[in-house]
Formats: structure tokens, sequence, C-alpha cells
């Protein structure tokens, strides 16, 4: 008995420790499995539902070419036949009017036929034709257009009804999520192609609101405006550009996000143009420089370098030196982030920032206006040539300034009057030649102090240091007149 019992308890133990082992394996498996899909089998039951509502765009512009002159010779002065030819060349040289169609795609997001595609692809056209993949074509007629955000809004000319597409939640995408791209590449029509998404949030410097989703799936040129779907069959993206020295895809193509679309397609619709939330403030960006000269803990935010004199920020008492970070409970991580949350926030309406100044947090209430384009920073001028003046070296700047005159005055139409200094030189080992400063510059305050004159600078930059100061904020007004402020770190 007492043997069958321990050969009974050897049994119980062998089987338990079986189970576990088999237990422990599967959850060691789990989430291997959870972490990662496989491919699908095929994009073809996706792409069956999703092409008829995929279209392709002809834009046909009318412009104008000189024609060469057929003799590839001139005759000389003074020739018998000089102002035969010379009349004869003119009227072959004369500009002729021919007709260009561009090329692109786009995708229906309504049943009365919303098509939705590139400002680009649509620009100057004269004539819209929309084709479906089962070959009817229909006349479109522009809805509204933002050459901002590169998107234009068209509406199909027909009673008929269509297939529309959504607009998904982009916020959800994730790199090395699948993605299926459809379009019009080299006017081919009707092409599907895959891929993944590569990155989220690019900015490739084509604008303010740059925010890019990249992919690898295959876009060429004629994709413009077509869609970028999840493996839900919503467009997360609008394709839009590509990188390429050939002019054919390398496998870095963008689109726009389909959650920054929205804003600008519902505008577009109901408007016919885009109505965007301003500030009235020129920024940059927050360098180390610049944060430790400010008391900021980290290198955030956007600097107000300008304010608009009829401005909401300046009826709303922003500084120039404030550094906004924070817009409607939105962290200004970036100084490129504050463009983007401001133009999507409604005009007219009622926002909160909170801004960095002298050191501690500032609550600002302010009703947004609208983004307005102005010429008030376009007009260039040169550094005048002035009367002699005598020229300061600041050593630990590595700079040579003298004070402003009359002439620099008037000549540069300076804001500031005659306070402040002119860069004359800068050595190449100074410090001022790791920063933005260049020569022919006016520094107008020290750590948003006015500067009187380059004496007063030298007093003000002796007495900084002294005090055990490492880094200095420069108020800077360049060749345009456009003010900013520049960290430097004293070497």
């Amino acid at each position: 008995m007492v043997y069958k019992k321990e050969q009974l308890m050897k049994n119980f133990f062998y089987k338990t420790k079986v189970v576990f082992i088999v237990f422990v394996s599967l959850i060691l498996l789990v989430p291997s499995y959870s972490f990662s899909k496989g491919a699908p089998d095929s994009f073809a039951d996706l792409a069956d539902k999703l092409m008829p509502s995929v279209v392709n765009i002809a834009a046909t512009r009318v412009v104008e070419a000189r024609t060469q002159s057929p003799f590839p010779f001139q005759f000389p002065p003074g020739s018998p036949f000089e102002d035969f030819f010379k009349e004869f060349n003119q009227q072959q040289g004369a500009p002729q009017k021919r007709k260009s169609t561009a090329l692109g795609s786009g995708f229906v997001i309504s049943q009365d036929g919303i098509v939705i595609t590139n400002n680009h692809v649509i620009q100057g056209a004269e004539g819209i034709l929309v084709k479906f993949t089962d070959g009817k074509e229909y006349e479109a007629k522009l809805v509204g257009t933002d050459p901002v955000s590169d998107i234009a809004v068209l509406k199909i000319q027909s009673s008929n009804k269509f297939k529309p597409v959504a607009l998904g939640d982009s916020g959800k995408s994730r790199v090395g999520d699948w993605v299926l791209a459809i379009g019009n590449p080299f006017g081919l029509g009707g092409t599907v192609t895959s891929g993944i998404i590569s990155a989220i949030n690019r900015d490739i410097n084509m604008g303010r609101y740059d925010n890019f989703i990249q992919t690898d799936a295959s876009i060429n040129q004629g994709n413009s405006g077509g869609p970028l779907f999840n493996m839900n069959g919503e467009v997360v993206g609008i394709n839009t550009a590509i990188f390429s020295q050939s002019g054919g895809s390398v496998g870095i193509g963008f689109a726009i996000p389909a959650n920054f679309a929205k804003n600008v397609i519902e505008q577009l619709r109901k408007y016919g143009e885009t109505r965007r939330g301003w500030l009235g403030v020129r920024i940059q960006e927050v360098t180390k420089e610049i944060a430790d000269s400010l008391g900021m803990k980290e290198e955030m935010g956007a600097l107000v370098a300008d304010v608009n004199e009829k401005s909401p920020a300046k009826k709303a008492g922003i500084k120039e030196g404030d550094v906004i970070i924070e817009f409607n409970g939105i962290k200004i991580d970036t100084m490129r982030k504050l463009p983007k949350v401001v133009g999507e926030a409604p005009v007219g309406k009622e926002a909160t920032l909170k801004i960095w100044r002298d050191k501690k947090v500032v609550n600002k209430t302010i009703i947004l206006g609208r983004l307005e384009d102005t010429d008030e920073f376009k007009t260039k001028s040169s550094p005048p040539k002035s009367e002699k003046k005598d020229d300061v070296l600041l050593k630990s700047l590595g700079a040579k300034v003298r004070d402003i005159t009359s002439q620099d005055v008037s000549a540069r139409k300076l804001p500031t009057g005659k306070n402040g200094v002119i860069v004359q030189e800068i050595d190449a080992e100074g410090a001022l030649a790791d920063s933005t400063v260049q020569v022919g510059d006016v520094i107008v305050a020290l750590q948003n102090n006015k500067i009187v004159n380059a004496a007063d600078f030298a007093n003000k930059i002796k007495k900084l240091i002294s005090s055990g100061n490492k880094s200095l904020l420069l108020t800077v007004i360049d060749s345009q007149n456009r003010s900013r402020y520049v960290g430097v770190k004293i070497k």
C-alpha cells in the first residue's frame, strides 16, 4: 500500500510538472504573437472594395510658349535682309497658346460626388475631368482650395450617386502598420501599391503645417491627391510628395494626415476657403543657450520674437521675449507645433495660453483672429553706407560693433532709432561665429534690456560675465528689420 501511495504521488507531481511547463511555454509564446501580425495573404478583396472610390484627375490649363526661330544664324547690321528676317523672327517667336494637361489622383468622400485631391494637381486649371476605374468620366468644379496645406475639394457635376470612402483616425496609425496606395501614376490609372508607415509627424520643410506620414508604398508622379488606406479601408492620408532625385519612387513618400485634412476639408466645403486661427506673433526656436539665459529647465516652447501691433497677441498682453509653452491645454514641445495647433483652433473663439516670463509661468486668455498673409517683412533693404564711427572690439563675443548713426536710422528705417549697435566684424573663432548673427545686423537689447550704444553694450556684457553668466540673450534686427532672439554661449 505504501509503495502504491508513493507511486501515485510521483505520478501526480510528474503530471503537474508537465502541465506547468506547458502553461509557462504558452505564456512565453503569447506575447510574441500579440505584438506581431503577419502580412496579409492578399490585398485583392480590399482593393476591389476601394477602387470604385478612387478617381483619376485630368486638369487642363492654357499655357503660353514661344517658338524658336527656324534660322540658326543672324544677319549682320545693315544687311538688306535684316529687317525682313527680323520681322519674320518676331512673328515666329510670338507667344503661342496651347493646352497642357496635368494628371493626378483623388477620392470620393460623399455620395453626391465630393472629391478630395491636392491643390497642385488642379491649380490654375480651366477644366477638370475625373475618371473612375469603370471608365466613366465626369466634369468637376472647384469648391475650394488651400495652397498652404495643398488640399483641394472638387464637386462632380452629376446627379449620380457615388461610392464614398471614409476619412479615418490617422492619430491611431503606428509606424509599421500596413497601408495601401491607389492612384494614377504616370497616367496609367487604377494602380494599387502596398507598404508600411515608415514614420509619422515628418517635417520636410514644405510649409508651416508640415506633419506628414512617411510611407514606403510606391508613390510616383500622378499619385498626388490619391488616398493612403489602412487595412480597415479608411483613408489615413492624402499622398502629396515624394523624395526622389530621378522623379521615380525610391520608397520615400509623404501623405497629409487625415486628422489634419478633416478640418481643412470641412472649411473648404463650408466657406470655399480656410479660416485658421491667428495669434499675430513671429516665433523662433528655443535653443539650449536661450533656455539657459531665460532660466528654463528644458528646451521647449516657441519664443516670441515679434508681436504684430494690431494682433490678438498684442491685445492679450503677449510681449517679445515671452515663451509660449502651452496652447489650449496642448504642450508646445517644439516651435513648429504652435502654428499647427493655433491654425486648427476656431477663429473668434477664446483660447488659453501658458507663457514663460521672468522665470515663472503666466496664464493668458486670447480671442483668436484669422490668419493673414502680410507684406510687412517682405520689403528688402540693404545695409547702408554710413559716416565713419569707431569700432569697439568685444573680446567676449569675438566681434567688432559700432554705434548707430542718423544715416543708419534714415536708410534702414530702424524702429529703435539710434539705440543699439551694428555688427561690423565677426571673428571665426569667437562666440558669435556659432550663432545666427551676421555682419550688418543690429543688436538692440541684452537680456531683454535695451542697449544705448557700444560702450553701454560692453559694460553690460562685462557685468553679466562677472556675475557668472555663461549664456547671453541678444535681441537682433536683421537687414529686413525683422527682430529675433539669439542665445550666445560665452567661450
